[in-house]
């Protein structure tokens, strides 16, 4: 029994040796302080991110986003490279939807039909004449007019183009004979459209951009028709001006539709 009763006290003084040493370690700290303020910082740099890439998205849906030249970028200041963005973006948005919706200005054109002459061409008259144009039933937009020639106002490469149409019948021969007019000889007729250049760098020289046109064999007691036409493109001057020319011009049909005269241009 003594030697029971020593073990039991024994084991109690273990006990409490332990009980008291465990006392001597000192307790782990908790690592969630450290963790926090980095936490933290996470969660505000990918906030950030997320704003910057939403006003990146919004300002290329909108259009105000230009690109960055990276070939030109070592060349300027890396301030001037990164906010060039933004500042083209701050500026007036109301400004730049109004220059978006204003229509391109059209370019110079005209067309002009055949003047309806209240006296005609001399009849039976081969030599070649200028024609008369009606500009008013015609159009013309940043172009001039005088005495049959366009003026060209505005320098660049335009497209000029002309048609003509010549057609004959005799009415009552019997009764031509007897008024004392003679009869015009259309059986071997020269039907040949001119188109000219005046040049203000040549002293306004006239050039002659294009020719064409037909030797006609006609009958004196049928209808008769022919037409020509032709375009090319050229480079004009202001101060320049254009215009056709025709033999047997008192064939001309009066149409407007049959014969016309006009240019517009391309580009500079």
């Amino acid at each position: 029994m003594a030697a029971t009763h020593s073990e039991y006290r024994g084991y109690l003084r273990n006990t409490v040796d332990i009980e008291a040493g465990q006392h001597r370690f000192h307790p782990v700290q908790s690592s969630e302080p450290t963790y926090r303020p980095l936490l933290f910082g996470t969660l505000a740099v990918m906030g950030l991110l997320q704003v910057a890439s939403s006003v990146a998205i919004l300002l290329h849906l909108t259009g105000y986003l230009q690109e960055v030249d990276l070939s030109t970028a070592p060349h300027r200041p890396l301030e001037e490279v990164q906010t060039e963005p933004v500042l083209n973006a701050l500026r007036d948005t109301r400004k730049n939807r109004q220059r978006c919706k204003t229509p391109k200005e059209s370019l110079p054109s005209a067309h002009l039909p055949i003047r309806a002459h209240t006296e005609p061409y001399k009849k039976g008259e081969a030599k070649a004449v200028i024609i008369d144009w009606d500009e008013v039933h015609g159009y013309r937009h940043r172009m001039g007019y005088q005495k049959g020639k366009l003026l060209v106002e505005e320098s660049g490469f335009y497209y000029i183009y002309a048609k003509t149409c010549f057609r004959y019948y005799k009415y009552g021969g019997e009764e031509s004979i007897q008024s004392g007019v003679q009869p015009v000889d259309v059986s071997n007729t020269q039907l040949i459209q001119y188109v000219y250049q005046e040049s203000i760098k040549q002293n306004s020289k006239s050039v002659l951009l294009m020719k064409t046109g037909s030797t006609m064999r006609w009958n004196n007691t049928s209808y008769n028709m022919y037409c020509a036409q032709q375009g090319r493109g050229v480079r004009l001057e202001e101060g320049d001006t254009l215009y056709v020319n025709v033999s047997n011009a008192w064939m001309l049909d009066p149409e407007g539709e049959g014969t016309y005269f006009g240019a517009i241009k391309l580009g500079n």
